[in-house]
């Protein structure tokens, strides 16, 4: 089983990267933002995950292990099959897909080719109550979750934490990116932060 490789770029297409190891070509299939990191005669090393199907062996290339896990845990998702997750990967690195998910947020979800409501709604559904306890990628440490998240406690500074998103949200900032600003900001002023308190912090958050 191969689980990563080290060569040189020989080609890029639009999923895909040939990578030379020691003369020998390994085709795998990419997201768009590994991929963007490809430059053809540099060296690069990629994780790979390896599919063994009836006909052939088709392997999958990770700029780093925390997109090599979201890839798995998304392929285990009813609906969702390579290609889907590749493409989800494309627009959504680990620590953003961290925070979709932990936010509800459907819509940064179905930017990603193929992705529609219904399939967005089964990813959140059936990933809530993972995200906060799976260790993946950059997006390792926990955060609070948000109202209507199975992991809430009934205390005030969720509550406040919460009320803060929505806030920022009804202000026309995307859900998951109001939820990483509220979060950093609870973090930055404790759990006794009130939610205008959140809401300043926040917004400071944004503008930097």
């Amino acid at each position: 089983m191969i689980a990563k490789l080290t060569g040189i770029v020989d080609s890029t297409g639009t999923d895909w990267v040939v990578l030379d190891v020691n003369g020998v070509g390994y085709l795998l299939s990419c997201s768009n933002r590994t991929l963007s990191r490809m430059v053809v005669g540099e060296r690069a090393s990629l994780v790979v995950e390896t599919f063994i199907r009836e006909e052939r062996i088709v392997l999958h290339g990770f700029g780093d292990p925390g997109e090599r896990d979201w890839f798995k845990l998304l392929t285990t998702i009813q609906g969702v099959g390579a290609r889907l997750a590749l493409s989800i990967l494309g627009v959504l690195d680990p620590d953003q897909l961290t925070r979709a998910i932990a936010a509800q947020d459907k819509t940064a979800l179905i930017r990603a080719d193929g992705v529609g409501p219904k399939v967005a709604a089964r990813i959140l559904n059936e990933l809530k109550d993972k995200v906060g306890t799976l260790t993946l990628g950059p997006a390792a440490a926990p955060t609070p979750p948000l109202k209507g998240a199975p992991a809430l406690a009934a205390s005030t500074a969720n509550a406040a934490l919460a009320d803060a998103v929505s806030a920022l949200v009804n202000l026309g900032y995307g859900r998951s990116e109001a939820f990483g600003a509220v979060v950093a900001a609870g973090r930055a002023l404790g759990d006794d932060a009130s939610v205008s308190d959140l809401i300043r912090q926040g917004l400071k958050e944004l503008s930097q």
